[in-house]
C-alpha cells in the first residue's frame, strides 16, 4: 500500500528501530509447539522452503546454517533479487536481474510480498528475508531469523546429515550472552547507524558498532571463535555482519572509522570461518553491493561503487 521505507521506526532521539517479525512457528522433530506460536510442524524432508537474498546477513545466517548441518536435501531454498524496489524484495528471472537469482518455484510470484499475502491474506507489515515457508500447510513458519537458526541446528533432529552441535547445553548461557552484547550495538548497530535520522542518533549508533569490533577483537586474542573455541551460533551471528562491513557498512553506512581488515584476529577469524566447507557459497559480495547502493535513502544517485570486491 506503500513504497518501500527502510526506516521501519524511530525512536524519540530519532534512532532506528527495528519491526518485530510476526510469524513465530518452530519446526520440531515430533510436530509439537516451539518456544512460540502453534504447533503441527513436523521434521519432514521436503516439507519446507527457504527464501533467502544474499544482501541481507539475517536471511545468510539461516543459509550458513543450513549448510553447517548438513540440510540442503531437506530444505529448498530460492534466493530473490538483491536491488530492492519500491515494492521491497523482487524474484529473479527477470531481464535485468543479478545472476544467482531465482524464480518463485512454488507459487510463480514476481515480489515476495505475494508470499506473505498467501499465508495471511490481511497481513500488514514490513516484507523481510528469511522466510521458512510450510509447502504442505501453505503458510509461513517463521520469519525471525534467529529462531529459524535454532530451529535448524536442533528441529530437524536425525534428518541433518552432520551432528555439530551450534548452541550446546554447556555453552548456552555464555552464547546468549554474547549474542546480546552484539544484537543491538553491532548485528542492529550498523542499520542504526546508517538509517539514523538525527546526528546524535548516528553518533551513539556509530560509536558502539566501533567498540563492538574493539571488543570482538579483544575476545579473539589467543583464541579461533568466541565462545567455547569452537564453532558456535555466535560465530555465525558475528560472521554475518563482519563479511558484509567493509564491503557495504564503512562507507554506504558512513561507519568509517575503522576497517575489519585493520583488526589482524578479526580478519583471520573471518577466513577462518569462511573456508568452512559451503559457506563461501552463503557470501556474495556482488549481490551484496547491488542490493546496498539500491537503497535510495542511503544512496540517491543509485550508483554502484566500481572496484575489487574483495572481503580482506
Amino acid at each position: 500500500q506503500k513504497d518501500f521505507d527502510p526506516v521501519q521506526g524511530t525512536d524519540y532521539e530519532g534512532g532506528f528501530v527495528r519491526d518485530a517479525s510476526r510469524f513465530r512457528n518452530w519446526i520440531t522433530p515430533d510436530g509439537s509447539a516451539g518456544p512460540s506460536g502453534e504447533g503441527g510442524f513436523k521434521a519432514e524432508a521436503g516439507r519446507y522452503h527457504l527464501y533467502v537474498a544474499l544482501i541481507c546477513p539475517w536471511a545468510c545466517r539461516t543459509l550458513m546454517v543450513r549448510k553447517l548441518k548438513g540440510l540442503e536435501d531437506v530444505i529448498s531454498v530460492t534466493v530473490l533479487d538483491p536491488v530492492l524496489t519500491e515494492k521491497v524484495w523482487r524474484f529473479g528471472g527477470q531481464s535485468d536481474s543479478l545472476p544467482g537469482t531465482e524464480v518463485d518455484p512454488l507459487f510463480a510470484s514476481e515480489y515476495l510480498y505475494e508470499i506473505y499475502l498467501q499465508a495471511k491474506a490481511d497481513y500488514t507489515g514490513q516484507i523481510t528475508v528469511p522466510v521458512l515457508w510450510d509447502k504442505q500447510r501453505n503458510t509461513i513458519v517463521n520469519n525471525e531469523s534467529s529462531e529459524i537458526i535454532r530451529m535448524l541446528n536442533d528441529g530437524l533432529g536425525e534428518l541433518a546429515q552432520h551432528d555439530n552441535n551450534l548452541y550446546p547445553t554447556e555453552f548456552q548461557q555464555e552464547i546468549d550472552s554474547v549474542n546480546d552484547r552484539l544484537y543491538d550495538h553491532f548485528n542492529n548497530g550498523v542499520y542504526r547507524a546508517g538509517f539514523a535520522t538525527t546526528q546524535s542518533a548516528y553518533e551513539t549508533a556509530a560509536g558502539e558498532v566501533v567498540d563492538s569490533l574493539d571488543y570482538l577483537e579483544q575476545r579473539l586474542e589467543g583464541q579461533n571463535y568466541l565462545v567455547g573455541n569452537r564453532l558456535t551460533e555466535a560465530d555465525i551471528r558475528a560472521f554475518v555482519t563482519l563479511i558484509r562491513f567493509d564491503l557495504a557498512y564503512y562507507s554506504l553506512f558512513k561507519i568509517n572509522i575503522r576497517q575489519v581488515r585493520d583488526y589482524p584476529n578479526l580478519r583471520a577469524y573471518m577466513q577462518r570461518i569462511y573456508r568452512f566447507d559451503g559457506i563461501d557459497e552463503t557470501v556474495n559480495a556482488d549481490h551484496s553491493k547491488a542490493g546496498y547502493y539500491s537503497i535510495k535513502a542511503l544512496n540517491p544517485t543509485g550508483i554502484v561503487p566500481v572496484g575489487p570486491n574483495t572481503f580482506w
